[in-house]
């Protein structure tokens, strides 16, 4: 929903396609919907989804063949298209354990990762809830909070960018389902394909981390429309229609650290903003597509900017109508979160929508799972969010829950394992 984010709603979001080939992505032609919201519901400009649509809607009876590389330049699960279902999930390190226990842990969850996405068992133990099923575009992601280091002795190796997130005056957070010294993201096409790597990092952990909160999701499934498009979130708009893309000149810079960066460890790394982002469906919902779309700054059915054109025409932020208004409004969510209007500032939205049933006052707990990736999180999220934080029209339908911030190292060669290059530099 956001020009790049909801929290911001996004605008760009990724096509289902996905890319095909290169380092950590899919061996296949990706299939298709992927979509971003932006919701920051995301943050502003850029975000998922990248590959050029293929002619037709991907066979559902494909889904299963599609497998995305584990070892890599970058970790898995930050360029490939929006999966079906996702899991979001934060370990705490058990008392008494400090680096060893670290390093084991991350060298057991990157085989288990390998295997996994390759279609194979865990092991002699595995569970056989994804027995039959291919890989299914399964990816696993591994990232460190702000306190990992501190818990392990290696405070010295903490990089300045993963410093915690300022105060917005929308936060309602919840601290209990906030940070945490561990994070994994797990995505693929499938719901069994999803729920059996995540059952395997659960039981990887064993003595050493504990779960501190759990999150679930979903995107459209590949193959589920006419032809690929961008995803639409909960809200019914289309939510990522100005990711930045792959194939664009700047998009390593504004997405991954650069292999001369600091710190050393985080070279082709990135940083993820990850947040719960409630979306007040019922006073949604009451709106007049008219207001809906005055909100965004874009129409429901197509995506199309209130100043005219297809999903793609640029917005034209200073047409008015026949009494000289603007036609894109001053506050409208696609306005604010432009990178033009940002000093450049942008993420790449890769987020899950979500639903954990109704309150007991009857209002629906379902939203958007905001993660967002960027080279630096001062350049990319904090900005947006600002920005959104003093003015935004879509605020007063969302609310932040619950937020953290990790440091995601760079893909593990073969023979190494995620996060070696801290653990045992």
């Amino acid at each position: 929903m956001a020009e790049q984010s909801l929290p911001v709603v996004a605008e760009g979001a990724a096509t289902e396609e996905r890319p095909a080939s290169g380092q950590g992505i899919s061996r296949r032609a990706l299939l298709g919907t992927v979509g971003a919201t932006g919701l920051v519901l995301g943050a502003a400009g850029g975000a998922v989804g990248y590959a050029a649509a293929p002619a037709a809607a991907t066979p559902l009876t494909s889904v299963g063949s599609d497998e995305v590389m584990f070892h890599g330049k970058h970790q898995p699960g930050i360029t490939e298209g929006l999966q079906a279902r996702g899991h979001l999930v934060a370990f705490d390190l058990a008392a008494g354990a400090g680096r060893k226990e670290a390093a084991a842990l991350l060298r057991r969850w990157s085989e288990t990762a390998r295997r996994l996405m390759a279609g194979e068992a865990t092991g002699s133990h595995d569970t056989d809830v994804a027995r039959d099923a291919g890989p299914s575009s399964l990816t696993l992601t591994f990232g460190f909070g702000h306190s990992f280091f501190s818990r392990t002795g290696l405070e010295k190796q903490r990089p300045v960018a993963l410093d915690p997130l300022p105060d917005f005056s929308s936060d309602q957070l919840d601290k209990a389902r906030s940070n945490g010294d561990l994070w994994v993201q797990i995505g693929a096409d499938d719901a069994l394909v999803a729920f059996h790597a995540l059952r395997a990092v659960q039981k990887d952990a064993g003595s050493a981390a504990k779960v501190r909160w759990q999150m679930n999701g979903f995107n459209r499934t590949p193959g589920a429309t006419a032809h690929p498009m961008t995803a639409r979130n909960l809200m019914g708009q289309l939510d990522g229609t100005r990711n930045p893309k792959p194939d664009e000149s700047d998009f390593d810079q504004r997405v991954f650290v650069p292999e001369s960066g600091t710190p050393a460890w985080m070279a082709n790394g990135s940083y993820a903003v990850v947040r719960r982002i409630r979306m007040l469906l019922d006073d949604w919902e009451k709106l007049s597509l008219g207001t809906q779309e005055a909100v965004i700054g874009r129409r429901k059915a197509n995506g199309a900017a209130l100043s005219g054109g297809t999903e793609t025409t640029a917005m034209d932020l200073e047409k008015t109508d026949a009494k000289g208004d603007l036609l894109v409004p001053v506050n409208a969510h696609a306005r604010i979160t432009r990178p033009d209007q940002n000093g450049g500032a942008a993420i790449l939205r890769r987020p899950f929508s979500y639903h954990d049933g109704i309150d007991a006052d009857g209002t629906p707990d379902a939203g958007l799972l905001f993660v967002c990736w960027q080279a630096d999180p001062l350049r990319g999220f904090v900005p947006l969010q600002r920005k959104l934080d003093r003015g935004d029209a879509l605020s007063q339908y969302i609310r932040h829950e619950s937020s953290g911030l990790f440091a995601v190292p760079g893909g593990a060669a073969e023979g190494e394992y995620v996060g070696q290059r801290l653990l045992e530099g």
